[in-house]
Formats: C-alpha cells, sequence, structure tokens
C-alpha cells in the first residue's frame, strides 16, 4: 500500500467533510473547559496552600481534609456524585435558587474540574512555597515590608519558578483526563467523537481524536518549557 492510499484510509475526504468542523467545535469546548477549570482551580489552590501553611489547626485540617478527599477518589466519581447526585435534588436547589446551575451538565462538569484540579494544584503551591529559603523571609523582614507585599513580589515570584514544571503536568493530565465530560453528555473533543463514530462506525474517527489531544499536548509542553526557560533564565 502506498503512501497516498494509507493517507486516504485515515484521512477520508467525505468523512472529514462530514465531521471536521464538529471536531473544530469540540476542540474549542475542550479547550474552554480546560482553560476555565484550570485557573479557577488555580486560584482555589493557592488558597488551599495558604490555609495548609497557615498557623490555625482548624485551617490546616480543613484544607487537608478537603484534598485528601479530591486526590484520593476518582474524578469520575466526583463528576457523577455533582451532576447525577446533587443534580437529582431538584426542589432543594430551586429554593435556594440554584437549580440554573446543578440541571446543567457544563456547569457540574466545571464545577468537578475546579474542585479536582485544585486539590493537586494547593499540594504543588504548598511544595513550591516550602522551597522558597527562609532567609527570603528574614531579608523582607528586615526591610520592613509588608506581609502582603514579601508575598506578591518576593516569595510567589520565587515559589512561581518550583510550581511551574509540576504546574504544567497537571495541566495536561488535566487536558486528558477531560475526556470524561462526554459521559454527562458534553459535546467536547471525545464526545464528538463518539458521536461521530455511532454514525459512521468508523475506526478513523478515533484517531483523529487520539491525534488531536496529542497535539494540543504538545503545544502546552512546547509552551510551558519556554515560560519555565524564561522564568528561569536568570538562575543559570
Amino acid at each position: 500500500m502506498s503512501f497516498e492510499q494509507l493517507l486516504a484510509t485515515v484521512l477520508d475526504p467525505d468523512l472529514l467533510e462530514r465531521y471536521g468542523p464538529r471536531f473544530v467545535d469540540g476542540l474549542l469546548v475542550t479547550g474552554k473547559l480546560v482553560a476555565i477549570s484550570f485557573t479557577l482551580g488555580a486560584v482555589l489552590g493557592m488558597l488551599l496552600a495558604l490555609a495548609r501553611l497557615s498557623n490555625s489547626l482548624l485551617l490546616q485540617r480543613l484544607s487537608a481534609g478537603y484534598i485528601y478527599f479530591f486526590r484520593g477518589s476518582p474524578l469520575l466519581a466526583q463528576l457523577f456524585l455533582l451532576y447525577y447526585g446533587l443534580g437529582s435534588l431538584k426542589g432543594f436547589w430551586q429554593d435556594v435558587g440554584m437549580w440554573w446551575f446543578f440541571r446543567e451538565a457544563w456547569y457540574c462538569t466545571l464545577l468537578a474540574f475546579v474542585l479536582n484540579t485544585a486539590a493537586y494544584q494547593a499540594e504543588i503551591f504548598r511544595g513550591a512555597l516550602l522551597a522558597v529559603a527562609p532567609g527570603q523571609y528574614e531579608a523582607a523582614k528586615a526591610l520592613s515590608l509588608k506581609r502582603s507585599t514579601t508575598f506578591f513580589k518576593v516569595i510567589l515570584p520565587q515559589s512561581m519558578i518550583v510550581a511551574i514544571g509540576p504546574l504544567g503536568n497537571e495541566l495536561i493530565l488535566m487536558i486528558k483526563a477531560s475526556a470524561i465530560a462526554s459521559l454527562v453528555t458534553i459535546y467536547d473533543l471525545m464526545g464528538v467523537t463518539k458521536l461521530a463514530f455511532s454514525r459512521s462506525f468508523d475506526f478513523q474517527i478515533y484517531l483523529w481524536a487520539a491525534v488531536l489531544y496529542l497535539l494540543i499536548v504538545e503545544i502546552v509542553r512546547r509552551s510551558l518549557k519556554h515560560i519555565e526557560a524564561r522564568l528561569g533564565r536568570h538562575l543559570h
């Protein structure tokens, strides 16, 4: 079989014309879902990390319990718990005015992803903050810097250099894990793939999806590598 024949087998023009636009739409949904959930998860994760490092025993235990639960249970179970579990309490959510949120698969999926990634990012941030040398705190104190100034201008920038690599790995894991959104009727990349396969029964549909996921991951990996090199260039 020649290369042209092999390419025609993998890229059927008719199939590509029928489902190509849908794949683009699914790709955009996946990108939006991951970007929003990862960003909100980073904010929540930083708050959890600070809670774990605080002097309050209550905050330490609450944040530790949260992280233990969301890191120790499957993301799929968390998604089903939110969408099918909490979503079944229609009367309650209507009474409190939140039914508009829990009746939508998109919002439930977004919430599940945010809560899950926040637990992982919290541990990344905690480790990065602990990696900053104690002398940095002492120097900031000697200069009479405010606690907020010390954190945002001295500690946070240094900790982010340590955190960028693990955060990149978490983002890549999220991109791949986002495929489970299709199980609650979200037409992301995998959702569109399942729909297209159910109508065409052509295996190359899943090959397209695999290639697209691989492409996204590679773009993210290279981008993060570039950012990490720029942030750490003064260290070399």
